[in-house]
């Protein structure tokens, strides 16, 4: 006899992340799909989610999770220029692995969403704290973050799009771009310094 899956909350969000990766979308992921991918009846699925919306919600926790789960894992032991590259890669990597789950990490939560806030800070403050070991701090840090945070959306977003079909080494033009903004950095605090 076959063994009947527990379904529970935390299988319903995974198997919803795994439905939008595949088809790079998570606007795809629907109840009726996810129902019918789960093996269940639609209304089955609201006894582990609000609805729509707090599949989406649920989904987004998942993908910031995720996302400084990895950025913190590839900055262990790591401090400065160093940290923030490893960061770099590790965004980059998280986009590749989760295209479908990607642009809801990255957008900024509403104020009456205290989970999405609370992860949205860590992720801020993890970000700062690399930055302040390079000298940057205050507004020259904000700047610096949303610079960085535009670099990394920038050429991942094309990237996942298609948007580099020249026969040049994609890992080397990220990796070209990363220490320009890095150059930029040192060269915008050497200016203030004087």
């Amino acid at each position: 006899m076959k063994k009947r899956r527990v379904l529970n909350r935390e299988l319903v969000v995974e198997t919803a992340v795994a439905m939008a990766n595949a088809t790079r979308n998570y606007e795809a992921v629907t109840l009726v799909a996810l129902a019918r991918a789960l093996n269940v009846r639609m209304p089955s699925l609201y006894n582990h989610v609000g609805g729509l919306d707090d599949l989406r919600q649920a989904m987004a926790i998942y993908a910031l999770r995720e996302l400084i789960r990895a950025m913190r894992e590839a900055t262990v032991g790591l401090v400065g220029q160093a940290a923030l590259l490893a960061m770099a890669d590790a965004y980059r990597h998280f986009v590749q692995q989760h295209p479908g789950i990607y642009p809801l990490a990255v957008n900024a939560p509403e104020a009456d969403d205290p989970a999405l806030v609370a992860l949205a800070q860590e992720l801020v403050q993890m970000l700062m704290l690399v930055l302040a070991s390079m000298g940057l701090g205050g507004e020259a840090a904000q700047h610096a973050m949303r610079g960085f945070r535009a670099v990394l959306h920038g050429f991942t977003a094309l990237e996942a799009s298609g948007g580099y079909r020249l026969p040049l080494s994609k890992d080397e033009s990220f990796r070209e771009l990363l220490t320009t903004f890095l150059a930029g950095l040192a060269a915008r605090q050497q200016e203030t310094a004087v």
